[in-house]
């Protein structure tokens, strides 16, 4: 059985996603989830375009993650057992394709091959979307008040997960009758996508799609927290991405100070950070729109117990970044920092001199980790 599975914030989009799909194989058939109000699910199966079953259940404890484990992997087991050979699984909005993938593989009985993993949205809503402050619920896309991640944070993340972004006019432009294929908001939206998804295919209405090219090993090293991929094609457009690499730790204080100016206009940061208050801790640190925080990833690899085996320790863990920058005297200890963000905001020599002066100098290089102060609060970090 082969399976593709489709997330989304809009439903039109989802829903024009799921019938091209439809038509990559041969013997496929469409099922689209919905969590209502009141735990109820909404499941609705389509062959040929022509929907043969509709059906709604209640859970007695109505989230996304159980709507994923309870109703979408029993359908696609039930699916798989009626003889179909290609299953298009859209998502409810708001459920991550990597829980879905991952909850495939636990639950399945029968062998299954996840052939591609798709986000569909609205191209001309991606810049408002990082930028909202909203969470999920309080923007209608969920009906479940505990999700407080807001539309970039959930669009950030697929883009890491997904092989293929698929772009359509979203239910606003339908509602609205906006012509949106080729209008500015449209065209920006691709230039930001090329800079935020740089891996994947981005697939229009009338665009080439490429079936069985989803790989879970990559995907989860581009998702693993600190990990920084940029665009291959530097050349700036609208938006730029700015990569910057800095081999001794970063001062704590100064470090505080500065990050709100690398932050501030930027539609994403990413990167993992070196700093001396806290100098045995891989600090991943992620900004989305208006929301940046960090977060300890546990030991760097050359401060852990099997520290001596360098490199192959990095492959097996499938440490990539850690493999391919790994350096003889500090191993994968390092500050490096990527930040994506509108061209006339983004001054790659004031990113540069702002992270460099961060650094320790020579001096402060001989002083013992324990003189620093933590305004960060990351030396208890676990």
């Amino acid at each position: 059985m082969h399976l593709t599975v489709v997330s989304s914030l809009d439903s039109q989009c989802r829903e024009a996603a799921t019938i091209r799909l439809g038509r990559t194989h041969q013997n496929s058939v469409v099922v689209l989830h919905d969590l209502l109000d009141g735990s109820l699910v909404l499941r609705r199966v389509y062959r040929d375009g022509r929907l043969f079953e509709r059906e709604t259940t209640v859970l007695e404890h109505g989230c996304l993650s159980c709507t994923v484990r309870l109703d979408v992997v029993p359908t696609a087991e039930r699916l798989g057992a009626c003889g179909f050979d290609h299953v298009v699984l859209g998502l409810p909005p708001g459920v991550a394709a990597g829980m879905a993938v991952a909850e495939l593989h636990r639950g399945l009985s029968r062998p299954a091959v996840i052939d591609n993993a798709v986000l569909a949205i609205d191209a001309a809503d991606l810049d408002d979307h990082i930028w909202d402050r909203h969470t999920l619920y309080e923007s209608g896309f969920t009906s479940t008040p505990q999700d407080e991640r807001t539309s970039g944070e959930f669009l950030i993340g697929e883009f890491g997960q997904v092989d293929t972004v698929m772009v359509f006019p979203g239910l606003g432009a339908v509602l609205t009758g906006d012509q949106r294929e080729g209008s500015g908001p449209w065209r920006v939206g691709l230039e930001l996508l090329g800079q935020l998804a740089p891996h994947a295919n981005v697939v229009g209405p009338a665009g080439e799609f490429r079936p069985g090219c989803f790989d879970h090993a990559e995907a989860a090293a581009r998702n693993r927290p600190g990990v920084v991929r940029v665009p291959l094609d530097e050349t700036p457009g609208p938006f730029r991405t700015v990569l910057h690499k800095t081999v001794r730790p970063l001062h704590p204080g100064r470090f505080r100070d500065a990050l709100p100016q690398l932050a501030i206009g930027t539609h994403w940061l990413r990167g993992r950070l070196w700093i001396a208050s806290a100098p045995t801790r891989r600090i991943a640190v992620q900004g989305i729109g208006p929301r940046v925080w960090l977060e300890s990833t546990g030991n760097w690899l050359a401060d852990s117990v099997d520290a001596a085996r360098g490199t192959e320790s990095a492959k097996e863990t499938g440490d990539v970044d850690a493999f391919l920058d790994w350096h003889p005297h500090h191993g994968d200890r390092g500050t490096v920092l990527a930040i994506t963000g509108r061209s006339e905001d983004i001054d790659p020599a004031e990113i540069r001199g702002l992270l460099d002066r961060c650094q320790l100098t020579e001096a402060e290089m001989e002083l013992d980790s324990g003189v620093w102060e933590d305004p960060l609060e990351l030396s208890d970090a676990l």
